[in-house]
């Protein structure tokens, strides 16, 4: 074991930092290495999604319509790794713990993606933006690519913990159990009256989904990769 990970390791039992968050594995992995597996088959073959609406360009996969693409397979624990690139106003999300992907939304944790230096989305509350856990708790020390560029993301999922990591950087450590409110986040602010399932209270096992083509504007996603956790 090298002398950095000792001290880690030692930092981390004396309860000075989480674990997963001083792991370099999550922030970003090296998705090549043993137990990673693409979540989509070539040509979405293993994918749930309305007919027509997505489609694999060379390992691109983007919507025509607000429509998500869901994972056949139904996780607990996992590091999931993949890129993004958004287009000028794109409003989309990476989706866990879904219990129903008819109407997930109340049924789910939606990891934001939002171009939020567009007109639409650089004004609206920061749990909104980019790296949020949408519409609970919003991303720091963040550095967003602009529309056109590809950004990388890793989203950690183990028990009631959710690390989110943005371009290099651990952006969103977020406690479920700490959000028992289906109407006030616990820094005050206010939740959408469209999730009415307080984050403390949903499952934890569920499908992973990526939002389509919403409020007008294009996403694309590449390299979705997922290892499962212990």
């Amino acid at each position: 074991m090298k002398k950095i990970t000792l001290l880690v390791f030692a930092i981390t039992c004396a309860g000075i930092l989480p674990a997963v968050a001083q792991d370099t594995a999550y922030i970003h992995p090296n998705t090549s290495e043993k137990g990673w597996q693409n979540v989509f088959e070539k040509g979405l073959t293993n994918g749930i999604f309305p007919k027509g609406v997505w489609k694999d360009s060379a390992g691109i996969f983007t919507a025509s319509k607000d429509e998500a693409l869901w994972s056949k397979e139904q996780y607990d624990s996992f590091v999931v790794d993949l890129e993004f690139m958004n287009a000028e106003g794109t409003n989309s999300g990476v989706i866990v713990h879904a219990t129903d992907i008819k109407d997930w939304i109340p049924h789910s944790v939606e990891i934001q993606i939002a171009d939020d230096y567009s007109k639409e989305w650089s004004t609206v509350t920061p749990n909104w933006q980019c790296g949020a856990v949408f519409g609970h708790q919003p991303a720091t020390n963040k550095i967003l690519k602009h529309p056109g560029e590809w950004n990388h993301f890793t989203i950690t999922c183990r028990g009631k913990m959710i690390w989110i990591a943005l371009n290099g950087v651990l952006v969103n450590e977020c406690n479920m159990d700490l959000y028992t409110s289906a109407k006030t986040n616990p820094d005050g602010s206010p939740i959408p009256a469209w999730l009415p399932n307080p984050m403390a209270s949903l499952p934890l096992h569920g499908h992973i989904g990526f939002q389509g083509k919403h409020a007008g504007a294009p996403i694309y996603f590449k390299n979705i990769k997922i290892k499962k956790l212990g």
